[in-house]
């Protein structure tokens, strides 16, 4: 499926995937991860920059997100953090103002968000996984931003799409990530932007 060209458009635009090892293709080739294969289906008017790094944390990406908004000024951002903080066992609270305030950053900067939830493994224990899990549709609707509820639905529970840490799809779960992605995000990038590039 290819994402049709946005009519709005005047010249490239950029759509910056800011996430954690589940969107940096973590144990695997670049090109076969969900975000590659975004790319390779996007129109020639919307630059794809994955600024996704292994094992990043809210708070770390809080210190890395004002520069790459500063420099790459994206008409879109796609947010994908929290499972390393939750697999650290932080404290919900704390993850969910971490992303509150990169939403609000993100909102500053002109551009708009489309959050990735997650859920975690449950021997983390049920309170902690559902007060996770809550955060991402509350976050969603206080910023009125669209939502992927759980990025690896149906890839989590398919052993055989899941790589042996049991974290992480692999190459073959990675196609069915990205149909988890794809038609919350294809709206977003038909609707213009806050401010020009």
């Amino acid at each position: 499926m290819v994402l049709a060209p946005a009519a709005w458009a005047e010249g490239p635009r950029t759509l910056l995937i800011f996430g954690d090892s589940l969107s940096a293709a973590y144990g695997l080739e670049t090109r076969q991860g969900w975000v590659a294969r975004l790319a390779a289906g996007l129109p020639p008017d919307v630059k794809l920059i994955n600024a996704s790094i292994s094992g990043e944390t809210t708070s770390g990406g809080l210190s890395r997100l004002p520069g790459l908004l500063a420099t790459h000024r994206p008409a879109w951002v796609v947010l994908e953090l929290g499972a390393n903080d939750g697999l650290r066992g932080l404290p919900p609270r704390r993850i969910e103002d971490n992303i509150d305030r990169l939403l609000g950053m993100i909102r500053t900067s002109g551009a708009q968000a489309l959050l990735v939830g997650i859920q975690l493994p449950p021997n983390y224990g049920p309170l902690y996984g559902q007060g996770f899990a809550q955060m991402f549709p509350r976050l969603a609707r206080a910023h009125n931003v669209p939502l992927v509820p759980f990025l690896l639905e149906g890839v989590a529970d398919r052993p055989e799409w899941m790589q042996p840490d049991g974290l992480h799809p692999n190459a073959q779960g990675q196609e069915r990530v990205l149909d988890n992605v794809r038609p919350v995000l294809a709206p977003l990038l038909m609707s213009p932007p806050d401010r020009a590039p």
